[in-house]
This record gives C-alpha cells, sequence and structure tokens, in this order.
C-alpha cells in the first residue's frame, strides 16, 4: 500500500543553493595566461638570457625566429580580426549574393577580390577558414587563401620599390600568382575531397551576444593559427642556420637548378610577402626568372604557413595542397618570366 501523509507535513519549501564548485586550475589556464607568464619571464630573466645565447649560431637563429614572427604576428591578428568579423557579422547570405553561383566562376571571382586585402599569408589561412565555415565553396576560399598574400596593393609596391630598374616584375608577380590561385582552386574542383579538409571546433557562438561571439572567435582561431606560426617560425629559423650560404653561388650559375633553388629557399625562409621582394632583388647573382619564382612561391608555400594551414584545415590537406601548389608555382613563374622577363 501507498504511505500518504497530510499536507502539513510535508516540506514543500525549495532545496538550498549548492555551494558554488571550485573549477580546477587546469581548466582555468589557457594558452593566452601561459603565453602571459612566459612574456613576464622573459622580461625579468631577460639578462641571463642574453648570456645564454652569445654563441653566434644561437644568436642568428634568434634573430631569424624574431624577424619572422615580428613581421607575421600583425598580419595574424588581423587575419583573425577579419575571420572573427566574418564569423560574427557577415551574415550568410552575402556569400551568395556577392560570389557567382558556379564554383568555376567563383573561384577567379575570389581570386581578385584578394587585391583589396592589404595583409599576408598568416592572415589569409583563418580568413579562409571562415569563409570555409560561411558556406563558401573551398575552391573560391582556397583561391583567396593563395592570391591575398601575393596581389595586394601593399605587397606590389614593395615589389615596385625592391625592383626600380624592373617594374616588369610587378606586373609579372601579379600575373603569375593570379593564375596560380585559378588554378589550384579549379584544381580543387576537379580533385578536391571534402574530406580533406578538416576545421577544427569552433566554440558554438549562436545564442550569444555578438561581443562575446566576436571575442570568443578571436580567442579561438589565434590559439589555433599563433601556435604553428611559432613551430613554423622556428623551423626557418632551423633552416637559415643549417643551409650554408655558398650552395647558394654554385646554383646561381645553373638557370633550371637556380629556378628551382630559389623557389625551395623561398619555402624555407618563410618571409612575409611584404618583405620579400626586398629578399629577391638582394639576390642579384640570380636570374630575374628565378627571384619571380621566389616572389611566387614564399606568399603560397613557406613552412609557416604549411604549419598554419595544417592547425587551421588539418594534415591531410596540408599534405596534398601545399606540394601541388608548389609544383604549380615553379612552373607558372618559370613561364611567365621567360614571356615578361
Amino acid at each position: 500500500m501507498t504511505q500518504t501523509f497530510p499536507d502539513d507535513e510535508i516540506d514543500w519549501s525549495p532545496p538550498p543553493p549548492e555551494p558554488p564548485r571550485r573549477t580546477p586550475l587546469r581548466d582555468r589556464v589557457g594558452s593566452v595566461e601561459v603565453l602571459a607568464v612566459l612574456l613576464v619571464i622573459l622580461v625579468v630573466f631577460r639578462n641571463p638570457l642574453a648570456g645564454l645565447i652569445s654563441n653566434p649560431a644561437l644568436q642568428t637563429w634568434t634573430t631569424v625566429f624574431v624577424s619572422v614572427m615580428v613581421q607575421a604576428v600583425p598580419f595574424l591578428v588581423f587575419g583573425v580580426l577579419l575571420s572573427a568579423v566574418i564569423a560574427v557579422f557577415v551574415p550568410r547570405s552575402f556569400w551568395s549574393r556577392a560570389l557567382p553561383k558556379h564554383p568555376a566562376l567563383a573561384v577567379p571571382v575570389a581570386s581578385v577580390a584578394g587585391v583589396i586585402l592589404p595583409g599576408c599569408e598568416c592572415g589569409s589561412v583563418p580568413i579562409a577558414g571562415s569563409l570555409i565555415r560561411r558556406g563558401v565553396t573551398p575552391a573560391a576560399a582556397l583561391a583567396f587563401l593563395l592570391a591575398a598574400p601575393a596581389i595586394n596593393p601593399i605587397v606590389l609596391a614593395a615589389t615596385a620599390v625592391a625592383f626600380p630598374n624592373n617594374p616588369e616584375m610587378v606586373v609579372a608577380r601579379a600575373v603569375a600568382s593570379l593564375i596560380v590561385a585559378m588554378m589550384m582552386g579549379w584544381l580543387w574542383l576537379r580533385l578536391g575531397k571534402t574530406e580533406w579538409i578538416k576545421l577544427p571546433h569552433r566554440p558554438d557562438l549562436e545564442g550569444v551576444s555578438k561581443a562575446r561571439a566576436f571575442w570568443a572567435a578571436v580567442r579561438h582561431d589565434i590559439t589555433h593559427a599563433g601556435g604553428f606560426l611559432v613551430v613554423g617560425a622556428m623551423a626557418a629559423a632551423t633552416i637559415n642556420v643549417i643551409v650554408p650560404e655558398a650552395w647558394l653561388q654554385t646554383l646561381a650559375a645553373q638557370p633550371v637548378l637556380a629556378v628551382i633553388a630559389l623557389a625551395v629557399l623561398a619555402v624555407l625562409l618563410s618571409i612575409c610577402s611584404e618583405a620579400d621582394a626586398f629578399v629577391a632583388a638582394s639576390l642579384s647573382q640570380f636570374s630575374l626568372t628565378a627571384r619571380l619564382a621566389f616572389l611566387v612561391v614564399g606568399p603560397m608555400v613557406d613552412l609557416k604557413l604549411i604549419s598554419m594551414q595544417a592547425g587551421v584545415f588539418g594534415r591531410r590537406f596540408a599534405t596534398r595542397f601545399a606540394p601541388a601548389t608548389f609544383v604549380a608555382a615553379v612552373l607558372v613563374a618559370s613561364g611567365v618570366g621567360l614571356v615578361l622577363l
């Protein structure tokens, strides 16, 4: 039988609130906090650390690493902020109106859109990832990724300043880079597979205020892209110390090997696209075509860019897209160089 109780014997008062649970320290400390602590340590112990890097090779490594980071970080931050704006404030319907419906036509439009973005490859990677999240066809987003750091006004102006006696280098760089971007976009339409792109999980931005969603997207992208940027900068600095400079002098005398050598050097040095023209101009022992290959390959395939692509799009994507882009950039740069230079 079911036992019953009079109403006056039942306690209807709400249960007492549970005391707040303490958040474990490991859940409260994230990458931003760790970075802040490391920066404080570097400032406090800068004098002892300066004595540890008195070795010339280590000084060179440190100089290259810092220079890559200093060049790349402002544009990475710019790209991350623009990526967050796209993710939070730009409606999905905008892209369906801005780009042609047919993917094959969207590729050249997205490539030309790179002209209006004054940034480098570090910023274009998170922007391309955000475009894919907003429904843009991957072929168009990847074409934008390759074109933006190579043909934007700042890069072309820097190229003109670096080659004052060879204005044709500006035209050759713009034409070759635009051709490669469109080629790779169309190649993706033909051979690319959706499962090769694995974007990292981004926190759900629905149901929160615009401001909170914006900063959540910024924090997420800067953590992913920034970490891989550091890895790429470390690899580039290591290569700069290991590769003997005398090798370049020997290769410059062989036209075909010179093109390949400078293309590979562009990958290894990982120089920001706003500064690579001045490095290419200093390599005066090489032909203009070889230096054009350096300028076309660098903004599209380098160590830090490959690392960032692996972080934003997944390793399966990077291991396929980067080598194909390298081959296309070398071939197109060689052909454009023979015609225009």
